[in-house]
């Protein structure tokens, strides 16, 4: 099991490099950047690039809206370039509120959008033949009819570090996740619990491992929460600090009708939960909204108590088939929390 960090996409940049660098010299194996409406990932990428060895840099996530499929396949591959062989890419949807209020591009059929930029990306990077694709969504070249007729088939300049760079996809309707277990290289779920994974994605995951080639090898999925360690007396109320941002994801996080976060928990079993936090949040009421988010699910997405309790719950995930531990520390000193977890999944 590997070990990764999602990295904050506000405040200091460099100071935050500079803690990703402490970080790799404590064990992390992955670095996750962000890329909300904020400055985007890519740039931090290639700073974390220059000032890191060994951590592998990961986009999570480069929304599919906002960069063409090309592009997203030339980005990766200079992000790969710079750090010798050490880029993710993390790919997803994101929603219809930022892709279309931010960036002003129409949110449709991200499922086979998704599918058609990972076949693009793993031709770029091979390098095999000049770029040519013939989807439902996306041709390339553009064809005469829809253009000046002018574009022609061409192959990348740069020889690409690896012909294929790890594509991991954010994931949560049962059609998307399906498709992800077929043709992704990971998967990035969210309010992952362990205990619940079979019942409520094994369906999905079964049906896309029926049509995964082979030579993909075995789904990478990365899932975890916040972690702190003590006695339960004093780091237990710790999981209230999940309270906002679970609350944002369940209640506020889309439309009333489109908030696929709110469906995930609903899918848990916390359907009359999941409505009210949602018509809480909606209404206005965020911290009534909080207080309604079940205390069960904040227990069982993070790990927060003894050693003996994290090592439990560790294994748990690994038993649910999560190959990359995402964590997010709590307390002063997260280096010292990497090196204790890092010793424990080695």
């Amino acid at each position: 099991m590997q070990l990764s960090m999602g990295i904050g996409y506000a405040g200091d940049h460099k100071k935050a490099a500079t803690r990703v660098r402490d970080l790799e010299h404590a064990g992390l194996d992955v670095a996750w950047v962000a890329e909300a409406y904020t400055f985007d990932a890519v740039s931090y990428m290639g700073y974390l690039a220059a000032v890191t060895e060994r951590v592998q840099i990961a986009a999570g996530i480069l929304p599919i809206y906002t960069r063409t499929p090309s592009l997203i396949a030339m980005t990766a591959a200079g992000v790969d370039n710079l750090s010798d062989g050490r880029c993710i890419l993390g790919l997803g949807a994101s929603g219809p509120q930022v892709i279309e209020g931010f960036h002003g591009v129409q949110y449709d059929k991200p499922i086979g959008r998704t599918r058609e930029i990972i076949e693009i990306c793993r031709t770029v990077w091979k390098r095999e033949e000049k770029l040519t694709h013939d989807g439902p969504i996306y041709r390339l070249p553009l064809p005469e009819d829809q253009g000046t007729g002018l574009g022609k088939p061409l192959k990348l300049i740069n020889h690409p570090v690896r012909p294929s760079i790890p594509i991991f996809v954010a994931a949560l309707g049962e059609k998307n996740l399906e498709m992800t277990a077929e043709i992704a290289d990971g998967w990035l779920p969210i309010f992952f619990i362990p205990e619940k994974a079979k019942d409520v994605f094994g369906p999905s995951l079964d049906a896309g491992f029926a049509k995964r080639d082979a030579s993909l090898g075995q789904l990478q999925i990365c899932a975890g929460g916040p972690v702190a360690i003590g006695e339960e007396s004093e780091v237990g109320h710790l999981r209230d600090n999940s309270r906002p941002n679970a609350a944002l994801y369940i209640g506020g996080m889309g439309a009333k009708n489109r908030n696929f976060y709110n469906a995930l928990v609903r899918r848990y079993g916390y359907e009359a939960e999941a409505a009210k936090v949602q018509e809480l949040y909606l209404s206005g009421n965020k911290k009534e909204a909080e207080a309604a988010v079940p205390q069960e699910l904040l227990e069982l997405t993070s790990l927060i108590g003894p050693e003996s309790y994290l090592k439990e719950r560790i294994q748990a995930y690994a038993e649910a088939g999560v190959t990359m531990l995402s964590i997010a520390p709590i307390g002063p000193n997260p280096v010292e929390t990497v090196e204790k977890l890092k010793s424990w999944i080695s």
